[in-house]
């Protein structure tokens, strides 16, 4: 029998009282993807970070190949053959695209910096993760000569995907939640990739919390829950709400909330055709009280900008916005003050404070509210920091541990109960749901049908169309820039929907 090229034995790591592995135990073959589920708190990253060599395990032990993996550091490991995506992405910006996928192992000629081998060798670990070429990277701004910090953060993963693929000894390649930037096309694109990569002895560990790409692209899967495996086993053989048991280790609850009569009141945003720079080219639409509208297009499709633009954070070059009785251009900071608040997509760098501790990101936006004779109270603060690592279900030893220390999905928890501390009548989500586990999806989607009952607006934008089919009352469709009309999601068909997104 072929041993196994991975295999994880009773791997312990615990951070002081807190114990994130507590016995992980399974193996992945040589050409096979391995899917990677559990909640968010699990001890997947945990995990993934003992293979890369960013901690060393407390017990137990790894092999690659059958040879004990005891690496020293992540240089270590790579040179082990390990290659790890992470969820945060760590590129440098004012880099180009091939710099970046050969930064430390820059090909040299006569001691010089071999730059055309750099690009070719760029745009070959581009061509694994874009299969229908460079003209199409072209054509989306992604190519080897392209500056990194231009670029799309759904073309950003791409490149830290290539980048792992580039090293000559990659044997195991991690992906952390590699879709969550994604267009449903690009995924679609990017498993092909990965299925192509298995076919050529790769193993590839796959993390993600959308479990239909799990079953569709994975051959095993391996369960953890609570710092432990809880169940491995074929894909083919389980199902969604199975898997869903497997991790909460009970039954799956409805994922959607049921649909409730809510009393629609005032408008209280509209946009008039309005433009921004680049884009949107054109955006018109009113949102109401107690309602939750839904944004959905391909990425690029300029969905991320008009919110965007609405906040204040990109200039409206025509057009008319309106907040109640406000009227005109607005900065961040006056459109808080008119009640609206905007979650990014882009958690690392918009989203939290990762030096931080949760405390002082919840409370950030609304520090006003706590502070007594000129002085913030730390009391106030903590007070109102647990509320809401409660109402999230933030897993974390203390309200005043950094956000750094918390899971990708915990940490987004964290930048949307900032916006809640806050508040505000109108709620500008740009993908919410972002690297959340399917337990805590449901949470979040209750929690935004109370806010939407008690008289809040919500705009909300999602790359993952059956939650905005699940969620909102009603759906626009953004396309090469313009928006569409809104419609009623009652009736609505995904494949409508994505061929009135792709333009077809």
């Amino acid at each position: 029998m072929t041993a196994p090229r991975l295999r994880f034995s009773n791997v312990k790591k615990s951070f002081g009282a807190t114990k994130a592995l507590r016995g992980v135990t399974f193996e992945a073959s040589a050409g096979e993807i391995h899917a990677i589920v559990g909640e968010n708190g699990a001890g997947k990253s945990t995990l993934m970070n003992v293979l890369a060599g960013a901690i060393a395990p407390d017990g137990g032990e790894v092999e690659i190949d059958g040879v004990a993996h005891r690496p020293s550091g992540p240089l270590a490991a790579r040179e082990a053959g390990v290659a790890m995506v992470h969820q945060e992405l760590s590129l440098c910006p004012h880099l180009t695209v091939a710099e970046n996928i050969f930064l430390g192992m820059e090909p040299s000629r006569f001691g010089v910096v071999d730059r055309q081998a750099m690009i070719a060798g760029a745009e070959k670990a581009l061509s694994e993760v874009m299969p229908e070429g460079a003209a199409e990277g072209h054509e989306t701004g992604l190519h080897a000569q392209a500056i990194v910090g231009e670029l799309p953060p759904s073309a950003r993963q791409l490149v830290e995907i290539a980048r792992a693929l580039a090293h000559p000894s990659c044997k195991v390649l991690v992906l952390d939640e590699p879709t969550s930037s994604l267009s449903a096309r690009e995924s679609l694109r990017l498993f092909e990739g990965m299925k192509r990569l298995a076919g050529r002895g790769l193993t590839v560990l796959f993390i993600s919390h959308f479990l239909e790409e799990v079953l569709s692209v994975a051959d095993r899967y391996t369960v953890l829950r609570d710092g432990e495996s809880v169940g491995s086993g074929e894909t083919a053989s389980v199902t969604v709400e199975s898997l869903v048991e497997k991790m909460a280790g009970r039954r799956g609850e409805e994922v959607y909330p049921a649909r409730a009569e809510r009393a629609v009141g005032e408008v209280v945003l509209s946009l008039a055709n309005v433009a921004g720079a680049v884009r949107p080219k054109e955006a018109t639409l009113e949102l109401r009280r107690g309602e939750i509208l839904g944004l959905f297009g391909l990425v690029g499709s300029g969905r991320t900008e008009l919110l965007r633009a609405v906040f204040g954070l990109d200039p409206v070059v025509r057009g008319e916005v309106r907040v109640g009785a406000y009227q005109g251009p607005s900065s961040p900071g006056q459109r808080l003050s008119q009640g609206v608040g905007l979650l990014s997509e882009d958690r690392a760098g918009e989203g939290v404070a990762l030096s931080l501790s949760i405390a002082d990101n919840v409370t950030m936006s609304a520090a006003g509210r706590l502070v007594r004779y000129g002085l913030l109270w730390p009391a106030a603060q903590l007070r109102e920091a647990s509320r809401w690592v409660d109402r999230l279900g933030i897993k974390t030893r203390s309200p005043e541990a950094e956000v750094g220390s918390l899971s990708g999905g915990n940490q987004q928890k964290v930048a949307l109960g900032r916006l809640l501390s806050r508040d505000v009548d109108v709620l500008l989500l740009d993908e919410p749901t972002r690297g959340i586990d399917v337990t805590s999806k449901a949470q979040i989607y209750r929690l935004l049908s109370e806010l939407a009952g008690k008289g809040k607006a919500i705009l909300m934008v999602s790359s993952y169309l059956p939650e905005l089919l699940g969620v909102c009352d009603r759906l626009a469709i953004m396309s090469r820039g313009a928006l569409g009309p809104l419609r009623e999601v009652a009736g609505l068909r995904e494949e409508d929907v994505l061929r009135e997104a792709t333009g077809a």
